[in-house]
């Protein structure tokens, strides 16, 4: 293991410390047993600042730590579009999304789906959900966060990645199985401490590596001075070509970014994703909720700084002195067994090689706090789906509160044990985080067509729903996948991914209004959403930081235009 001891007992202190704060806040309370709010809402306690920090820890995980510095390194600045955009969409949600579900009372967003539309739907998207949490996040974010412990506790030849996966998963797990969203919650205020401390040091050090004065400013200026291109947010066809040869444009392509399917992707993840959007449920009030928000709005603004720009300057530190790439130029730590360059090594790379030792452990902290929080929400999240909207209305109706808590832990521990096994045959998946962006966005769409009609279309009808969501499905494979032989024939187009979801959305949006319309007559729909400008109100609070966040937002793409 390449740590030095005190690397390593930083490290243990960590773990220490989260292990402990974890196990605290979910001891029960004399004379009161948990119960399934208590578990699933951390008992509807939650202040903003734990609200806002905690959901940047579920959000921020070895997909942004790694794939988005991946990313950073073969793109440039325009993939911070999910972040910056993400800022805009959380204030979006707070606004017209999170009053509507606080005032329905919801556990989870299937349990909106039953409200608004019939359980058959709500049973559907809750199978849906639980295959995606397990089969696709969990089985990731392990993936890649052990192959990042690989890299830099090890050689980055692999031997470290089981008793990775093996040991974040069983820290994850100590104090979630446990204590449920509280635990979760409360230690992600800790961790988002330590990931965003963490991500500034190893920034920070890079840019006084890769400037030649040794200045941290001189960094950035010669970052900008040898490759511009790579701080282009809207981006041109083939202005960006990445180490594997693609056309960047594919992935970002220019002006859909900022009118288009960008903003499926983030609505669906930051309105409709039960792992996000639970913490928010959790608060005290609503209006504790909404400056929680906010709270989280402003860090997403700064979030680019430590998971992208690493990558710019991983890649300047191996390209040439013209700024190219190639498999001679970078350090052989990049090239996978078949010689191609591995993207997603760029922030793994950077903390072996530039963060001191007495650091590297406080670094190495922040990256386990990424992984681990991720890891909790998400378990914690499967578990309240599968409890709530599965177990209790088909398996056990009249089931107890410490039943409840106790089929939740055992779910979790299941889904666990499943993405353990699962996440060491994932493999090399190149850019992680526009893989998994590009295959989520087969389904996202068609879901954010159901509760965009469910929250604002009076007249959708439940059939329509299950047509739309249904049909979004072979639409989108339409646009992504043409049989053998098939790919340059007329009926199949050929479009990036993000045009892709826009017009999947459009079209499953256009069914659902359409056979709604057919199906009740015009009429209002029996379960159709009253909303009055009342329910839309927010505090002073949240409209001022509102306001600033979408003025920074303003500015950033005016800069970086």
């Amino acid at each position: 293991m390449n740590l030095s001891t005190p690397d390593t007992l930083v490290f243990i202190s960590y773990c220490a410390l989260i292990l402990g704060i974890g196990l605290y806040v979910s001891r029960d309370k004399k004379g009161h047993q948990k119960n399934a709010e208590d578990y699933f809402l951390a008992g509807k306690s939650l202040p903003w600042w734990a609200i806002g920090a905690s959901l940047i820890a579920a959000n921020i995980s070895a997909e942004q730590f790694i794939g988005m510095s991946g990313s950073g390194f073969a793109i440039g600045l325009a993939i911070a579009s999910y972040e910056w955009m993400a800022a805009v969409t959380l204030l979006i949600v707070g606004k017209f999304f999170l009053p509507v579900f606080i005032n329905k009372g919801i556990y989870t967003i299937p349990e909106f789906v039953e409200k608004r539309f019939s359980t058959n739907l709500k049973t559907i998207l809750a199978v849906f959900w639980i295959a995606l949490f397990v089969f696709v996040n969990l089985t990731s974010v392990m993936y890649l966060g052990a192959r990042a412990m690989d890299t830099v506790m090890g050689n980055g030849d692999g031997s470290l990645m089981m008793y990775a996966i093996v040991g974040l998963g069983l820290f994850a797990a100590a104090y979630s199985l446990y204590g449920g969203l509280s635990a979760v919650a409360w230690t992600d205020v800790v961790q988002v401490v330590l990931l965003i401390a963490g991500g500034l040091i190893t920034t920070f050090l890079a840019l006084q590596q890769v400037s030649p004065t040794g200045n941290m400013l001189d960094g950035f200026a010669h970052l900008y001075q040898v490759v511009p291109e790579k701080f282009s947010m809207i981006l041109s066809k083939g202005e960006i070509i990445t180490p594997d040869g693609k056309d960047a444009w594919w992935d970002l392509p220019g002006l859909s970014v900022l009118l288009g399917g960008m903003w499926v992707a983030n609505v669906y993840y930051w309105g409709f994703n039960q792992y996000i959007i639970q913490r928010t449920l959790a608060a005290k009030n609503i209006g504790e909720s909404q400056k929680g928000i906010v709270f989280a709005a402003f860090l997403k603004l700064i979030i680019p700084l430590i998971v992208v720009i690493p990558g710019i300057i991983a890649y300047v530190l191996n390209a040439d002195a013209s700024g190219s790439l190639s498999a001679s130029t970078v350090d052989p730590s990049f090239l996978t067994k078949d010689g191609s360059i591995a993207n997603d090594n760029a922030a793994p790379w950077l903390i072996k090689s530039f963060v001191p030792a007495g650091l590297k452990g406080l670094v190495l902290a922040a990256l386990a706090a990424a992984i681990v929080s991720s890891l909790a929400s998400m378990l914690n999240s499967t578990a309240t789906i599968f409890t709530m909207d599965i177990y209790r209305p088909y398996l056990n109706k009249t089931a107890s509160d410490k039943q409840t808590v106790r089929v939740g832990r055992i779910t979790a521990a299941v889904a666990l044990v499943i993405a353990m096994l699962i996440a060491p045959m994932l493999g090399n998946l190149g850019q992680a985080f526009q893989f998994i962006q590009e295959y989520t966005g087969v389904v996202s769409p068609g879901i954010l067509a159901v509760f965009l009609a469910g929250l604002f279309y009076k007249k959708a009808t439940n059939n329509a729903a299950i047509w739309g969501v249904v049909a979004s499905i072979p639409i989108a494979l339409y646009f992504k996948v043409a049989p053998n032989g098939w790919s340059d024939a007329a009926v199949f187009v050929n479009i990036p991914f993000l045009d892709q979801m826009f017009a999947t959305a459009l079209l499953s949006l256009t069914i659902i209004i359409t056979l709604s319309f057919i199906e009740g007559k015009g009429k209002v729909d029996a379960k159709g959403i009253n909303l009055t400008a009342e329910l839309f109100k927010t505090s002073p609070a949240f409209n001022i930081g509102a306001t600033a966040v979408l003025i920074i937002c303003a500015v950033l793409y005016a800069v970086f235009w």
